[in-house]
């Protein structure tokens, strides 16, 4: 090399590079495999403790494929509470006033320290972000003003006030029937000794019209037809049911028209004709009803039955007159006589007794003889039937004046026409 070109120096020559034979690591790299090989730790090192997982390696953790989860897992670390509005700053809600403001601007009274006064409770509470008692608009609180709200004086609620000034009126007395279902005794409540004199003044007209004229009878007849149809209704609970009371005492008019004008031979005939005609106008009534099937079903039935009864009582115009006399009479003394303030049993039979003896005694009379007592026990036996009917369900003071006046003797028609048929 030419002394006159630039000399280039390597900086590290300055340093001495040791020999092969000096340091085992200048060997060549195919010479020593174990270069590759890590120092032995010291005893007591934890490298991963010193400077974590190495890069790129995960730390083992063991598979569960049942839980899909690792068998450790990181508690999670409570997160610190955060603070929201005066809380966040350090700074203390204003308190509202106990007291209206004075005219220097100060309240004439402060509250007590670390005490608030409580809230209206008519008053709802102030919105998010907002001291207690702070108002607000329709459009937010006014930009840097902030009002306190003050407490209303609560009023007296108007109704307490004049319920507290109203006299307490006095509770009506219940009624007989009433203080029965309160008390919890027996549905059933006979009619007692006026329904019974009703009765029995029915029945005397019955026995008074039946020898002298058929036209005559027919007045006493339409009058017991006419409180057996609203009976039947009252006594199921229908009031007021003017249509099916109407068309059930309509029924027993055209059964007295047909039974005067046809002879006493054709009183079946009659009497069934008519009752199918109204079961069907019956029946057609009720189309029109509006209400539950139950309610025109109950309608349906208490309208049949009511027609039939009144139907039935027709059977004193078809009967003969002398049975008619000793029918009635009959009827009469068995209903007083349950009417008697005796034990039940005894005075059934007292009842059965007084319709046989009343009816021995018309038998003599009208010259059906000792038969007359037959149709006495009879048709006394179908007057407390009709008794017992008009007893049941706590029966009010109006079903006992109608019926239980009219169903004995309704009842008792049906006897009094084939008995008097057969024994005459």
């Amino acid at each position: 090399m030419s002394d006159n070109q630039p000399q280039h120096h390597n900086p590290y020559d300055a340093y001495p590079q040791p020999s092969p034979d000096q340091h085992p690591s200048a060997a060549p790299l195919h010479d020593d495999p174990s270069r590759y090989a890590a120092p032995a730790p010291h005893p007591g090192y934890d490298q991963q403790a010193a400077y974590g997982t190495p890069y790129g390696q995960q730390p083992y953790e063991p598979y569960d494929p049942y839980m899909q989860q690792p068998h450790q897992q990181q508690q999670p670390q409570p997160q610190p509470q955060q603070t929201y509005g005066y809380e966040a700053y350090g700074q203390q809600p204003q308190q509202p006033a106990a007291a209206p403001y004075g005219q220097d601007g100060y309240p004439a009274q402060a509250p007590a320290p670390h005490q608030s006064a409580p809230p209206a409770p008519h008053q709802d509470a102030a919105p998010y972000g907002l001291p207690p008692g702070a108002q607000q608009g329709a459009y937010g609180p006014a930009h840097g003003v902030t009002a306190t709200a003050e407490p209303a004086p609560a009023e007296p609620a108007p109704a307490a006030s004049e319920a507290a000034a109203a006299p307490a009126t006095p509770a009506a007395p219940l009624k007989p029937n009433q203080l029965a279902r309160a008390e919890g005794r027996s549905p059933i409540i006979p009619p007692g000794i006026q329904p019974a004199a009703l009765t029995a003044l029915l029945a005397l007209l019955l026995a008074l019209a039946a020898p002298v004229a058929r036209p005559l009878l027919v007045v006493p007849v339409v009058l017991l037809q006419a409180v057996t149809a609203a009976g039947w209704f009252r006594l199921n609970g229908m009031w007021p049911a003017r249509q099916g009371i109407a068309l059930a005492f309509l029924g027993g008019l055209a059964t007295d028209a047909g039974l005067l004008a046809t002879p006493h031979e054709d009183a079946p005939l009659v009497a069934i004709g008519t009752l199918g005609v109204w079961c069907l106008l019956v029946i057609v009534l009720q189309l029109r009803n509006r209400g539950s099937a139950d309610e025109r079903m109950y309608a349906l039935t208490a309208g049949l039955a009511s027609s039939a009864l009144a139907v039935l009582a027709a059977g004193h115009l078809a009967a003969d007159p002398d049975a008619v006399v000793v029918g009635a009479a009959a009827v009469a003394l068995a209903t007083l006589a349950r009417a008697l303030p005796l034990p039940g049993p005894l005075s059934l039979v007292l009842g059965l007794l007084a319709g046989a003896g009343a009816g021995i005694a018309a038998g003599q009379l009208t010259g059906m003889g000792t038969t007359g007592a037959l149709l006495g026990l009879v048709a006394g036996g179908c007057a407390l039937v009709g008794l017992r009917v008009a007893s049941y369900d706590y029966p009010s003071r109006f079903v006992h004046m109608t019926a239980g006046v009219a169903l004995p003797l309704a009842l008792a028609a049906p006897a009094v026409y084939v008995l008097g048929r057969a024994l005459g």
